[in-house]
């Protein structure tokens, strides 16, 4: 995975050339992600689901994330993001059934990894029964909810915990219901940039 090729571009979105996952996070190179959000409005109020990822993953284990990302590699196009719903969620959606909100700019930087991202942004809108997710357990070990008000809340500094709930899943799917309370630290830490334009476009949709 660490030699994977992924496009490079300047801090304006030109392409530049490629260069290793490794290298890219090591230098800090600008590349091309796709991101897609799971919404559901219930009872007037939506809601935003969030991965947990998983214990075995190198970067932010255990941390509450986008329901699906993924790197776009160098021969690859946004649209083959959609890869990422199938292989950690096990959930197949075609891409005119989401909602694009364009390209933001994230950037994610941690001692020894910078990942500055071009992020292919989509919302996808319609209930996912529990029964359709299938999670990849090296990936993903579970997914929560939260009312998009209380994560704006949490995230920008006005509540220093909310409650979140869904369920957790073993390496043989089985899942359980699961709520939990959860801060800021408890997410993977996007900039707030980042967040604040998904919460803007799902507010608007």
């Amino acid at each position: 995975m660490e030699n994977e090729l992924l496009k490079v571009f300047d801090q304006q979105g030109k392409f530049i050339g490629t260069a290793t996952r490794s290298e890219v996070h090591k230098a800090g190179h600008w590349h091309e992600t796709f991101h897609c959000w799971f919404t559901e409005r219930i009872d007037n109020e939506d809601f935003l689901f969030f991965q947990v990822r998983s214990s075995a993953k190198k970067d932010y284990p255990n941390l509450l994330d986008i329901t699906a990302a993924g790197h776009i590699l160098a021969d690859e196009s946004p649209v083959d993001g959609l890869r990422e719903l199938k292989e950690e969620l096990g959930i197949d959606l075609a891409l005119e059934e989401l909602d694009s909100l364009g390209m933001i700019k994230d950037s994610l930087n941690s001692p020894g990894f910078i990942d500055n991202e071009l992020c292919h942004v989509f919302l996808y809108g319609k209930p996912v029964p529990i029964d359709d997710y299938w999670l990849q357990s090296d990936e993903v070990s579970g997914i929560m909810m939260a009312g998009i008000t209380e994560f704006e809340n949490l995230w920008f500094g006005k509540k220093k915990k909310i409650q979140v709930e869904g369920f957790l899943a073993n390496v043989k799917n089985e899942k359980k219901s699961y709520c939990m309370h959860v801060s800021k630290n408890d997410f993977v830490p996007h900039e707030d940039a980042y967040i604040e334009s998904v919460i803007k476009a799902i507010k608007k949709l």
